[in-house]
């Protein structure tokens, strides 16, 4: 049983879909599918069953990834244990990260440890944080920068900034020359832009109107934190950020007020709690600040 094989196994049952699958793999469809026929012939059992949407595990396709997974890590952990001889770190890292991470800077870091680290692939995945942690679970990813609060359950996590949310406004706006902070509850009948539910920074946002007890009106979410500030600039609408959302070049001229809530926006690094970080993990939290880190 050849590892490869186990590879593309694992990335078809995770995916779902042979052709996100082959995407993610960088492999051609009909070349992925041999290998998982092949694997089949092997095993003598089939190991997917099609579905409308793509594909699904068998009995045999279940009990064999718990399997799979096991003898892939073990393979990794081989390869670390030559290079640490060796004094490398190698192998792939599988990173995920939102769109701005503010004074954690993921991009930056992960740009500084691939020059530390020539020898481990890394691979940046981009999405919101409830997506990011799903994918985590899934084994999907390896470590993920994520904010805001969410289910952490069987993750360890370091917290690496927190941010103050703030209150933004197009000048024109009624609430533009206020010089108080802003009550949350005092905002009821004002329209907001936001993003969708799976970023960080709206899942603040959502608990701290909660608190305050008041529903919001969302007309537009969006998954750019760019055109929300550009929303924000072009109508009556407002928004509530995080501070370093507010710094950005796009947010000039938008008039920044402070809100009534003692809400922050948290950015931690999370990775799964009941495995063994991998070489390439351990090397890229040694490189991380932090408050210790603390079970999901």
């Amino acid at each position: 049983m050849e590892l490869r094989h186990l590879e593309h196994f694992v990335a078809v049952a995770e995916e779902g879909n042979v052709t996100r699958a082959a995407a993610r793999l960088h492999l051609a469809q009909s070349g992925l599918s041999a290998s998982v026929r092949a694997l089949e012939r092997e095993l003598g059992a089939e190991l997917f069953v099609r579905t409308a949407r793509g594909v699904e595990l068998t009995e045999a396709g279940r009990a064999l990834l718990r399997e799979a997974r096991r003898t892939l890590d073990s393979a990794a952990a081989a390869r670390e244990a030559v290079a640490a001889v060796r004094d490398l770190v190698g192998g792939t890292l599988r990173v995920g990260t939102e769109q701005c991470m503010g004074a954690a800077d993921p991009f930056g870091t992960l740009m500084e440890f691939g020059a530390r680290h020539p020898s481990v692939d890394v691979h940046v995945e981009q999405a919101g944080s409830a997506v990011l942690l799903e994918r985590l679970r899934q084994g999907r990813l390896d470590v993920a920068f994520v904010a805001g609060p969410g289910d952490t359950a069987g993750l360890r996590l370091r917290a690496l900034a927190r941010e103050p949310m703030v209150l933004l406004c197009a000048p024109t706006h009624p609430l533009a020359d206020r010089a108080e902070p802003v009550d949350l509850a005092g905002l009821a009948d004002e329209v907001f832009v936001d993003l969708h539910a799976h970023w960080g920074s709206r899942r603040v946002a959502d608990a701290a109107f909660r608190t305050a007890g008041v529903r919001r009106a969302i007309a537009m979410q969006l998954d750019d934190v760019h055109k929300l500030l550009e929303a924000v600039g072009r109508g009556t609408a407002v928004a509530l950020v995080p501070r370093s959302a507010a710094d950005k070049e796009q947010a000039r001229g938008l008039r920044r007020l402070v809100p009534a809530t003692d809400a922050e926006w948290e950015v931690s690094v999370v990775w799964p709690a009941h495995t063994r970080p991998s070489a390439a993990v351990r090397a890229l939290l040694s490189s991380l600040p932090g408050e210790g880190d603390r079970d999901g």
